[in-house]
């Protein structure tokens, strides 16, 4: 079931096979060109919302830490604002548009929503649709109809648009080194990233020097009217389960769990913390199947990302062994990033 061989050779086959489709990715790249084409001339019709509306989204197709950096934003607007977002609901059991109450889960929300929902339920709306307009539509008729939208994962949901863009990009993965699908990871040509208002180079070491961040910039080539911002994730230190905390220092040895689009910086972040533990690898956004449950349920302290904790979490025989890591991110130069948001909401309302 965890067998490693399979998976190193499921990892060769894909690699393998995004090599022989590179014939393919010219006609990628003309069909999602010639769409934001389309859009950029009008004759793809985008719809404008009386709301301030920010997209949150990558050019890749993920692990860039969209999710994060929704949290950031709620953290320094839900004090001033009635902030909602507006998710996908990837993965979700249910369909069509779907706020967030005390009785959803990860199965009706997604797990990313229902994260957020977890953390905010007191001070923001969360809600799921794979349609944004109707999405968006549904929360400006509620009673309390917010004054500022989120939009996770829609930089190219091009139905709607939002006034302000960021879009996000990992240090180790740049879109401007990139192809797109199916041989690279882009879901667009990387001009799309014209579209974005800021530019954030994600998940950078914490000892990225001013010249580093100097050469990005100029491999991003940025528009006069983009801005560009670098963060890091920053990792607790203390760890929850459904029950109890401890110091991530006092868990000796565990098995970690992943079901995220890429765990390198987590892997990489327990290893240098002096930890000893097994790494078992999941797809993103794996639902576990009974039979995975069973056998995870025979280790004694299971590690895992916040994330991944809430489809998790329902489990009763994983109840008092799973464990989950908070993360955040932290931006570089907070106070002016925070100034162009505030900036873009007050001109907006």
């Amino acid at each position: 079931m965890f067998n490693i061989k399979d998976k190193i050779i499921t990892f060769v086959v894909m690699k393998l096979l995004r090599k022989i489709l590179f014939p393919i990715v010219p006609i990628y790249y003309l069909v999602t060109w010639l769409r934001n084409r389309f859009y950029d001339l009008g004759l793809f019709k985008s719809q404008s919302y009386p709301v301030p509306i920010i997209c949150v989204g990558n050019l890749s197709t993920g692990g860039t830490g969209k999710s994060p950096m929704i949290e950031l934003l709620i953290h320094f607007l839900k004090d001033s604002f009635r902030v909602a977002t507006l998710s996908r609901g990837y993965k979700r059991e249910t369909e069509g548009f779907r706020l967030a109450t005390v009785s959803d889960s990860a199965k009706t929300l997604g797990d990313e929503p229902f994260q957020f929902y977890s953390k905010f339920y007191k001070n923001v709306q969360i809600a799921v649709d794979s349609n944004r307009q109707r999405g968006i539509e549904n929360l400006l008729r509620l009673p309390k109809k917010p004054n500022v939208i989120l939009l996770d994962d829609a930089f190219q949901h091009r139905k709607v648009t939002a006034g302000l863009n960021i879009l996000l990009t990992t240090y180790q993965d740049l879109y401007a080194d990139d192809l797109v699908l199916p041989t690279g990871n882009l879901r667009e040509p990387k001009q799309g990233a014209k579209r974005a208002h800021i530019i954030v180079v994600t998940k950078c070491p914490d000892d990225i020097s001013a010249l580093e961040k100097k050469q990005i910039i100029s491999k991003l080539k940025p528009q006069n009217n983009q801005e560009v911002f670098f963060s890091a994730i920053e990792y607790s230190e203390i760890v929850f389960s459904a029950e109890a905390s401890y110091n991530l220092s006092n868990l000796k040895t565990f098995t970690l769990i992943t079901g995220i689009a890429n765990a390198g910086p987590l892997v990489s972040y327990l290893k240098n913390s002096g930890l000893e533990f097994e790494h078992l690898n999941f797809p993103d956004h794996h639902v576990f199947t009974d039979a995975e449950i069973l056998k995870l349920a025979q280790f004694e302290i299971l590690l895992t990302t916040e994330k991944d904790f809430m489809r998790l979490k329902v489990y009763e025989t994983l109840r008092k062994k799973l464990f989950f890591i908070p993360i955040k991110a932290v931006i570089h130069e907070q106070e002016r990033f925070q100034n162009l948001v505030l900036n873009y909401i007050k001109g907006a309302v």
